[in-house]
């Protein structure tokens, strides 16, 4: 399938601006919300070609707005990619907030639901269309002093199965993205807040990271998209219900 509507949720930086970029660049159509308004706009000013608003995923109603403009400008979409999501806190499970705990289950996972409901009507409609959920290894693995992330990267893993049982009879293809360590700030961050969580210097993180992978190395968000590009290609006709990692081959995610 070659894609040509394609539509992004945490799409203003990070991996999702990556995807944003390499689908645009390929010549699709191109749609990405956020719940950083200030990134959208920079975002809306460097591609005034691409639809760009303002949306926090776990909000129904903006998420209704954002969509609802995406379906009367392009009537549908080929590709949705349901990305957005936070790291979370970092911590022993008794020492969580629960407040922390529902924000990243409701950003990684109930904005999850709201994207993909969408693009089930439209592309059941269609009778084509391909959704890719970003999940991650922490959805594979257990991850100490994770905890809230890692659960709702397994449940985006079980949303991801269960949709491509429901979608594929109507020709709808359903996949999970799950990147390791990806670089950039948004991991760096990761790497600060767990520190301080296990008392371990931010280095040292960094290098139990790097030896849990059997490739001993980070990858990039071009080689995530790499992989998304893929499967949005005519050469991924019959791949649906998989959860690629894009990883280096994670041995663990324990120190």
């Amino acid at each position: 399938m070659t894609a040509g509507r394609v539509v992004i949720t945490g799409g203003a930086a990070g991996i999702g601006l990556r995807l944003a970029e390499r689908f645009a660049a390929r010549g699709d159509r191109v749609a990405v919300c956020d719940a950083d308004a200030a990134a959208v706009a920079a975002v809306a000013a460097a591609h005034p070609d691409w639809i760009a608003a303002p949306a926090d995923v776990t909000d129904e109603a903006e998420m209704g707005a954002f969509l609802a403009r995406v379906e009367s400008d392009w009537g549908g979409a080929d590709v949705v990619c349901a990305n957005a999501g936070i790291g979370g806190p970092a911590g022993r499970i008794e020492d969580l907030d629960y407040d922390g705990w529902r924000a990243c289950l409701d950003v990684s996972l109930n904005g999850a639901f709201l994207t993909c409901r969408w693009a089930a009507r439209v592309m059941r409609a269609q009778g084509a269309g391909l959704i890719l959920l970003t999940s991650s290894t922490a959805g594979l693995f257990g991850y100490p002093l994770r905890a809230p992330y890692a659960a709702a990267k397994w449940g985006i893993v079980g949303l991801t199965k269960t949709l491509a049982m429901e979608l594929g009879p109507d020709g709808v293809r359903v996949n999970g993205l799950a990147p390791g360590a990806v670089e950039g700030p948004r991991m760096e961050r990761v790497l600060a807040k767990e520190a301080a969580a296990s008392g371990l210097p931010v280095e040292q993180v960094r290098q139990q990271y790097v030896k849990g992978v059997s490739l001993r190395s980070w990858v990039s968000a071009d080689e995530v998209a790499d992989m998304a590009l893929f499967l949005a290609s005519p050469a991924a006709a019959k791949i649906s219900g998989q959860i690629l990692a894009i990883d280096g081959h994670t041995e663990t995610l324990v120190p």
